[in-house]
């Protein structure tokens, strides 16, 4: 008997749909600086260099994790696109950098041309919103290695920032203040945990009392971009580092950028922790060092200022809607 691609589980025929699918939308994300529509061997991006003098480029590329199970469990499938751009647009934005373009891997055990185009529309809406153009990716079918109605997902992002510049925490210095910012629940770290404590417990559509909803809408908040509040900070104070707290929890992100010979001394006290880490510690009975270890605990990102520029920096978050908390100082 003749055998075909599509036979093995692969449907070219799909992929070119559903590349057809989301050209206008992927299209919405182009500016002037993109000379390439989509379906080429390579993006091509041309560089306004004007207002540099001495130009870096910075480059990031990360996954959203299990909690794409979440989202394949849940059938929604419009959210996690936004997690990763804006996963990574935080990773380049806290070295200084002003995101330029996004690129996309989507792999599909079957590909699913509309789960396809949701996830798309989810990378265009964040990319609009970060002002990043979304220049070209990949997709991949690929039987046997993922299961029929599984996917997964990276991303490549490039930014550019001047050398002088660029933000590395090299000033930091003891007496520092560390002011963080809050996070929109888990973003996209820890749910390996999350998942194996919780649903041992609850199902996807369960209302629970702490948390006013379900866990298919917390476990599917969107992984906040700040974008804004840093750009505002560099331009406008004088911030020695960000940390975007991601996997390692608060201390394991902050201390890449304190130098070794100085401490962290984090408040943990200082903000309300959200229920839903509360719930999973509870369910779990996970210890206190561990949840700090794997979690962000409702503090996304973090800058570190001069005790004197606080106010400043207070003064700046006022004015863009942004609630900075002093957490904690270094030593």
């Amino acid at each position: 008997m003749k055998k075909s691609y599509k036979d093995s589980g692969v449907d070219i025929k799909a992929g070119e749909e559903t590349v057809e699918s989301i050209k206008s939308v992927v299209a919405s994300t182009f500016n002037k600086n993109v000379l390439t529509g989509i379906g080429h061997f390579g993006a091509l991006y041309e560089l306004d260099l004007s207002g540099y003098k001495n130009p870096v480029l910075v480059s990031s590329v990360d996954g959203v994790g299990t909690k794409l199970k979440v989202a394949i469990d849940s059938g929604i499938n419009n959210t996690v696109g936004q997690d990763l751009v804006n996963h990574c647009v935080n990773d380049i934005a806290v070295c200084g950098a002003k995101p330029l373009y996004f690129m996309d891997y989507m792999a599909f055990g079957k590909l699913d041309k509309n789960i396809a185009a949701d996830i798309v529309k989810g990378f265009a809406k964040a990319c609009k919103e970060n002002q990043t153009a979304l220049i070209g990716g990949e997709t991949a079918e690929m039987p046997g290695l993922y299961a029929e109605k599984d996917y997964d997902l990276s991303g490549t992002i490039v930014g550019i920032v001047d050398k002088n510049k660029i933000v590395d925490g090299s000033k930091i210095k003891k007496g520092d203040i560390l002011i963080g910012f809050e996070s929109n629940g888990l973003h996209t770290n820890g749910y390996s945990l999350a998942r194996k404590v919780l649903f041992e417990k609850y199902t996807l559509d369960e209302n629970i009392e702490e948390l006013n909803s379900n866990l298919k809408t917390e476990l599917l908040k969107v992984h906040k971009s700040y974008l804004n509040v840093i750009q505002n900070l560099i331009s406008k104070s004088e911030v020695k580092a960000f940390s975007h707290i991601t996997g390692g929890g608060i201390i394991g992100n902050t201390k890449r950028v304190v130098p070794n010979e100085l401490k962290i001394k984090i408040d943990w006290n200082s903000w309300k922790v959200p229920e839903v880490f509360n719930l999973i510690q509870k369910t779990g009975e996970i210890e206190d060092d561990e949840m700090r270890m794997v979690f962000n605990m409702g503090i996304g990102l973090i800058a570190i200022v001069d005790k004197n520029d606080v106010s400043n920096v207070e003064e700046i978050c006022k004015k863009i809607n942004e609630n900075p908390i002093i957490i904690g100082e270094i030593e």
